[in-house]
């Protein structure tokens, strides 16, 4: 989903699908920036996810930030300011 909020592609299918997969495996396999880039892609496309929002925030404080640069953080506090 980054790319097509990169390239302000459209595809709403698309966002449902990835936000249910994610949620239903509690983020199973994601790293930190891929916590990062999932809520970003999600907040540039205007795509409420909100059980997504909350689960990566939980899972972000869970991890206590470990793994987190600085670009990977601020993003995802943009991602949450925005949406």
């Amino acid at each position: 989903v980054w790319a097509f909020a990169t390239a302000g592609v459209h595809a709403n299918k698309l966002y449902e699908a990835v936000e249910n997969e994610a949620v239903q495996q509690q983020l199973r396999g994601f790293n930190p920036q891929n916590l990062s880039n999932i809520v970003w892609a999600f907040a540039k496309a205007g795509v409420r996810a909100d059980k997504l929002y909350e689960m990566v925030a939980n899972e972000t404080v869970h991890r206590e930030l470990r793994g987190f640069d600085p670009q990977g953080l601020s993003n995802m506090v943009w991602a949450f300011a925005t949406a």
